[in-house]
């Protein structure tokens, strides 16, 4: 990975800048990780990493410091977080749209503190898609 100095302040340039690293983050995950998924130790289950993770967590999580740098810690959260709750799709968002219910897990990173994982449950096939990752509590 390149090592680009990460924006902390919250100007237009730095969360594009932030959105850059994230997307430039999946892309190399996805290279070294074919399978595009990891096995989560508390569901007993795999959880994907699709277009939708790619899309939602660039957006959302560039708009914060630590939200990005917890991003970068995607294995440990995909494999650790645990769930904390089951929430109903919006009904008016469309990346939302393919799945029947969006499944609230959590994950206690050093140094970052607490960070959401929303992972997507597919109608029929009820595979497990990572939505976003956002640092929910700075320590």
């Amino acid at each position: 990975m390149n090592k680009t100095l990460i924006p902390q302040d919250n100007s237009i340039e730095s969360i594009k800048t932030r959105e850059k690293i994230i997307r430039d983050f999946y892309r190399e995950w996805k290279e070294q990780n074919p399978s595009q998924r990891k096995y989560n130790v508390a569901l007993k289950d795999y959880i994907n990493i699709r277009m939708v993770s790619i899309v939602e967590t660039s957006e959302h999580a560039a708009k914060t410091y630590l939200s990005t740098i917890a991003v970068l810690q995607l294995d440990a959260i995909l494999m650790g977080a645990k769930k904390v709750s089951i929430k109903k799709t919006k009904p008016d968002n469309k990346n939302q749209k393919p799945f029947e219910r969006m499944m609230i897990m959590e994950y206690d990173l050093a140094y970052i503190g607490r960070v959401k994982m929303t992972v997507g449950i597919r109608r029929r096939t009820h595979e497990k898609v990572q939505y976003c990752i956002t640092a929910i509590q700075s320590l």
